[in-house]
């Protein structure tokens, strides 16, 4: 190993992460078709277009083995399978079923998630997951998907990112439902607890109860570094401790052992145990407080939507998650938006750097995202993605970074020369004193 090279550790798979609204197309039955038809999109785009991946599965799939994705987590839209309470439509599971048993015969293992933001537009109103009959509704509909898919798929998402869910839709309002509660906060959290906990206990009892012993379920929790502007402030660090515990460590804690801890109330029937097999861990930026809300410190590096790009924050969150769990770590998201793709194979070389050079044991590293899609408020504004979609037309074209990535996967690590390359590209800093980009921490 050199200095600016590195080895992938031996037991990690490099992967890229997808959700099914943000790239599907084609379905108005869902929340965030309602939350555009309502005028909240910034630039205006639907994810009625997205990137058509309802359609060209088969092309996309493609992608994924020209450029050499190991593991490629991807969601599936609820609204589709069951388009009206309790009502399965057997050609849509088809089609998904379709979609997995090609990523199979091409040698990429499937991590599924079962719930990604968004709800069928019944479920949205009779007041999603804010009702506690929302429980019993998502162990239906995770039991029709093991069901279906549990021959093909082992390893499972059952929510990903409970606490920008809640915190976005139901405290500041910004997304779908819309509301500014946090006594509805709390009770997000804790029916999206309740599912969590029954869906992994189902989840494992339908594999095993299909002769399958390699099941692994978890949950993706968005996570980050909370900075106190001035760090001797004393209100500075309350906002920045109370922030950290109320948006990450309860929910964390809740999912994870069924503990719940002020303020979050205990569902009746949930006990104390493990209900994880894996750490999930998204992680994007750091954040400068000095109040409720995110900010941005002076004189960092930003993307494009002036997020800090702060690398050693990955390993500041996994070491905390793994030193409270003990379990394997998935990094379940990683990624930036470049539109113009400028620094992207800068950020995903220096985040994997720190990850591939520390003790942890991480097993997986999943990059959002493998395509430019339908990225929530922003619509169509914000590329993240590795392959660069022509929205009107729907070409695909690997980027640079994309090309980078697929030579991290062949060479199994980065040598000194692709390092070199990649540190050549500039990050844009921000202007000298800290702004509050606000809104929900997403």
């Amino acid at each position: 190993m050199d200095m600016i090279g590195f080895r992938i550790k031996p037991e990690m798979k490099l992967g890229v992460a997808v959700s099914a609204t943000q790239i599907e197309g084609g379905d108005r039955n869902n929340s965030w078709y309602d939350w555009y038809r309502k005028g909240k999109i910034k630039d205006n785009s639907s994810p009625e277009r997205a990137n058509r991946h309802y359609e060209l599965f088969r092309e996309d799939t493609d992608l994924l083995k020209e450029t050499l994705i190991q593991t490629y987590r991807f969601g599936i839209e609820w609204s589709r399978i069951e388009p009206k309470p309790g009502e399965f439509r057997q050609d849509v599971l088809n089609r998904y079923r379709e979609e997995i048993s090609l990523l199979t015969e091409a040698g990429i293992l499937p991590l599924l998630t079962l719930h990604h933001f968004t709800n069928p537009l019944w479920f949205e109103e009779m007041g999603g997951f804010e009702n506690p009959d929302s429980v019993p509704i998502f162990l239906r509909f995770t039991e029709k998907v093991v069901s279906s898919f549990g021959d093909l798929v082992s390893e499972y998402i059952t929510v990903n990112e409970p606490n920008v869910y809640s915190v976005g839709g139901f405290f500041f309002g910004n997304w779908p439902p819309g509301k500014k509660s946090f006594r509805s906060v709390l009770k997000v959290y804790r029916h999206l607890t309740e599912c969590h906990v029954k869906a992994y206990e189902l989840i494992h009892n339908i594999r095993k109860n299909k002769g399958y012993h390699d099941t692994k379920v978890g949950f993706a929790h968005h996570m980050r570094v909370f900075e106190p502007k001035i760090p001797n402030n004393p209100l500075h660090r309350l906002y920045a401790n109370c922030s950290e515990y109320l948006f990450q460590d309860v929910i964390c804690k809740a999912f994870m052992t069924g503990v719940c801890e002020f303020p979050l109330k205990k569902p009746k029937d949930i006990k104390p145990g493990k209900y994880y097999d894996f750490i999930g861990l998204n992680y994007y930026s750091r954040s400068t407080v000095s109040r409720f809300g995110d900010g941005v410190k002076g004189n960092v590096p930003v993307n494009d939507l002036g997020w800090e790009i702060y690398p050693q924050g990955i390993l500041e969150c996994a070491k905390k998650l793994y030193n409270q769990y003990s379990a394997p770590v998935y990094i379940t998201e990683n990624g930036t938006c470049d539109n113009e793709d400028k620094f992207r194979s800068r950020f995903i070389y220096e985040h994997l750097k720190v990850l591939c050079e520390s003790n942890l044991p991480v097993h997986r590293y999943y990059h959002w995202c493998f395509l430019d899609n339908f990225e929530w408020l922003e619509g169509e504004s914000a590329r993240f993605g590795i392959v660069h979609v022509d929205f009107e037309t729907q070409k695909r074209t690997v980027k640079k970074s994309g090309y980078f990535y697929r030579e991290i996967i062949r060479n199994g690590g980065v040598s000194e020369e692709m390092a070199r390359e990649c540190l050549n590209e500039e990050y844009k800093i921000n202007d000298p004193k800290e702004k509050i980009i606000g809104g929900a921490w997403s």
